[in-house]
């Protein structure tokens, strides 16, 4: 009776404290009872053993303690077990609560997986029913039902207005549901012809997809319209720059060291645009990363409506101890349709009649071939480097649409191993291969052109011009243009006939030198721009207009000075 006491009272003792230590609070409890009734037992027998002296006597205690001791042991056991027991009941207590927590979690992300637009959804699934309903014979019978179905179909309306979500929802919307869908149940009741219903929803569908493939067209259209219409700020600035350059004596309208413009030692850049503002960033992109700004020269080309004012914002802001050159494209008088093909067929009556005449339009599916941007000779300047800078033997090609991050000296220094041009090729397993960019059902392409060769960018290039002038590149170049009279073999455009004309002699540089598709594609990796020599706004999302994609903009406009008096003055701003 002692022992259970014992025992049970520990057991107590242990579940009040929940916790078992490295030492046995069981064991020391059963040990100290233990032992107090072994020394009385022991006094007992020595005072026996005096008593009686006798041998019999001594072998009894002995036989008394052994009885006694493995008692003790046993009782050591039970403990032990009961504390077991203890732990094991507090392990499956813990699971329990562990279950009961992953059960907890399941049923709030079951609560989260509720569509936060579920109602929404069928506001707008209800609305078609009522469609539906409103066009069947059966149903458009019935008087009653149809002026029912109207009026409710005028309440969902309007308590879906433009939300997207159910929490944009009015209060009143759910009781707006619920009448719907009992007078859609009503409907059901009066048609209940299933093949019906199916044929009016495949006609809607129909009907539907009809219209989307009109409103893509003319969102197409209308991208394309807005890429190449020119901003009021950008229109302003040409305008009052102008003003200003005429307004200084002829001696101020000249650039410092123009020695330096046909010096081949230093590192030279051929810039050929119309759009101030997107020059001006080539231009102080490249002279903020650039180790010895003294060492290089910047040829701009420009039509001769923006020649003033290019030389006027260059005058007023000159990029440090670079040298500036900036030329009137009507100057050169060597570039003419004797000469040109290209500028021969640019001013050919089907040209002409390809762009302004409106029944022409439905012609081409892809819209971009009509941009009339082609109908420019500056974008085919880059095929006429070697006229452009007799003198020198190295050009570093930049398009206005590109933003300079690193040194790019280090391009002077490359081997191009015999090639004329360095480029950074786009393709990637089935897109940007020759076949997409020229007619291969041609025999002229197909018999000289691989349909898989790699693809490639123009906007910065690197030109070996002794190699060029060694090879007569620009001679191969007239001579495909003069094939591509009919427009047969590739689209307007400067890229397919680069392709063509510098077939076999373009030297691939590592991606890291040149990125493209900021203009169009969002989903370009943080990493791989800050990685890129230069990031390219290729695309009608140029960064210069308010469809631009925003997460890009900052890298381009980190290179515009805001507060210039002529930006602010035509309202330029972030």
């Amino acid at each position: 009776m002692e022992g259970q006491t014992t025992l049970s009272t520990s057991n107590i003792n242990i579940r009040d404290n929940q916790s078992v230590g490295d030492e046995n609070p069981i064991r020391q409890v059963t040990d100290k009872v233990h032992e107090t009734q072994t020394d009385e037992k022991s006094s007992q027998k020595t005072k026996s053993i005096g008593q009686n002296g006798s041998w019999e006597a001594q072998t009894e205690a002995k036989k008394e303690k052994k009885s006694q001791d493995s008692e003790r042991r046993m009782g050591n056991v039970s403990s032990d077990k009961a504390a077991k027991h203890v732990r094991h009941h507090s392990k499956i207590s813990a699971k329990d609560s562990a279950l009961e927590q992953a059960k907890t979690t399941a049923e709030k992300q079951n609560e989260q997986s509720i569509l936060p637009d579920a109602h929404v959804r069928l506001l707008k699934d209800q609305l078609i029913r009522g469609k539906v309903y409103l066009s069947l014979s059966a149903t458009r019978n019935n008087a009653r039902f149809i002026r029912e179905l109207r009026l409710c179909m005028k309440e969902v309306q309007r308590a879906l207005g433009t939300a997207t979500k159910d929490s944009e929802l009015p209060r009143n919307a759910y009781e707006k549901l619920k009448a719907m869908e009992l007078t859609l149940s009503k409907g059901k009741q009066i048609q209940d012809d299933c093949v019906a219903v199916a044929k009016k929803l495949r006609a809607m569908l129909h009907s539907t997809e009809d219209q989307l493939r009109v409103h893509k067209k003319q969102a197409l259209f209308l991208t394309h319209l807005t890429a190449k219409t020119l901003p009021k700020g950008l229109h302003c600035l040409p305008l009052r720059l102008s003003t200003e350059y005429f307004m200084l004596n002829s001696s101020q309208q000249h650039f410092p060291n123009e020695e330096k413009l046909e010096d081949p030692k230093l590192y030279h850049y051929a810039l050929f645009s119309d759009n101030i503002l997107a020059t001006a960033v080539v231009v102080n992109s490249t002279i903020s990363h650039a180790k010895n700004p003294s060492n290089h020269v910047f040829h701009i080309v420009t039509d001769r409506l923006n020649y003033a004012a290019m030389k006027m914002w260059f005058l007023a802001n000159p990029p440090g101890k670079a040298t500036i050159q900036v030329q009137n494209v009507e100057e050169f008088t060597w570039l003419n349709s004797s000469y040109s093909p290209v500028l021969k067929q640019l001013g050919s009556p089907s040209m002409i009649d390809y762009y302004f005449k409106s029944r022409r339009v439905e012609s081409d599916s892809n819209l971009k071939f009509r941009n009339p941007k082609y109908l420019s000779i500056m974008n085919h300047l880059r095929f006429y480097l070697p006229e452009i800078f007799p003198k020198l033997d190295k050009v570093l090609f930049l398009d206005d649409d590109i933003v300079v991050q690193k040194d790019l000296t280090p391009l002077w220094y490359l081997n191009l191993k015999g090639k004329v041009i360095g480029v950074v090729e786009t393709c990637g397993e089935s897109f940007h291969r020759f076949d997409r960019y020229l007619n291969f059902s041609n025999p002229l392409i197909s018999k000289n052109f691989n349909p898989r060769a790699c693809g490639w960018a123009f906007g910065m290039n690197i030109f070996d011009l002794k190699e060029w002038r060694k090879q007569n590149i620009t001679g191969v170049y007239h001579k495909w243009q003069n094939l591509n009279v009919d427009r047969l073999l590739w689209k307007l455009g400067t890229l397919p006939p680069g392709l063509i004309t510098f077939w076999n002699q373009t030297y691939a540089l590592d991606k890291s030198w040149h990125v493209l598709g900021l203009g169009y594609n969002p989903s370009i990796s943080q990493k791989e721009i800050e990685r890129a020599a230069v990031v390219h706004y290729n695309g009608n999302l140029k960064p210069w207009l308010e469809m631009g994609i925003p997460k890009f903009h900052n890298y381009w406009a980190k290179f515009v000075d805001y507060d210039q008096v002529y930006l602010r003055e035509c309202n330029i701003s972030p």
